[in-house]
């Protein structure tokens, strides 16, 4: 029986591994500032408005953390979403949560905590402990209408 170039497609594609994104959802609370020392009071408040307010102003952050494997066939999982879920909190949520972005975060510290800057230093706490997958992206929602996602690049 004559092998098609359909049924050779079929059985590749059934055996090659598929690839797959998981996604945990975290929240923290956190106060910070947009100022920058190097202007003016009336720069700052030009730029940045009400989110340069001398005595902060506060979010209900969520964070996005997405990884990206082949599932294990033992457990069909990328990760254990348990051991994610803990090293989320650990090195990154128990760090940020009820506190001063600006003061209280060391490694925060010297930067301009935007949602932009904070989603970059999370990816680069976050990428070495990820086991049996790579991070893929972290999208991090200020409010509903802001957010950030970021791909590591």
């Amino acid at each position: 029986m004559p092998i098609f170039a359909g049924d050779f497609l079929m059985r590749y594609m059934a055996e090659k591994q598929k690839i797959v994104y998981i996604t945990r959802r975290e929240r923290f609370n956190a106060a910070h500032k947009l100022y920058n020392n190097k202007w003016s009071v009336e720069e700052n408040e030009a730029f940045f408005g009400k989110c340069s307010n001398k005595y902060y102003h506060g979010h209900n952050f969520e964070l996005f953390v997405t990884i990206k494997g082949i599932a294990n066939p033992d457990t069909g999982m990328v990760m254990d979403l348990k051991k994610l879920k803990q090293v989320i909190k650990d090195s990154v949520t128990e760090q940020l949560d009820h506190k001063n972005l600006n003061e209280d975060v060391p490694f925060l510290k010297g930067m301009m905590p935007s949602i932009e800057n904070i989603v970059v230093s999370v990816w680069d706490i976050l990428a070495p402990q990820i086991e049996n997958g790579q991070l893929h992206s972290i999208k991090l929602i200020e409010t509903e209408n802001n957010f950030v996602e970021y791909f590591g690049e």
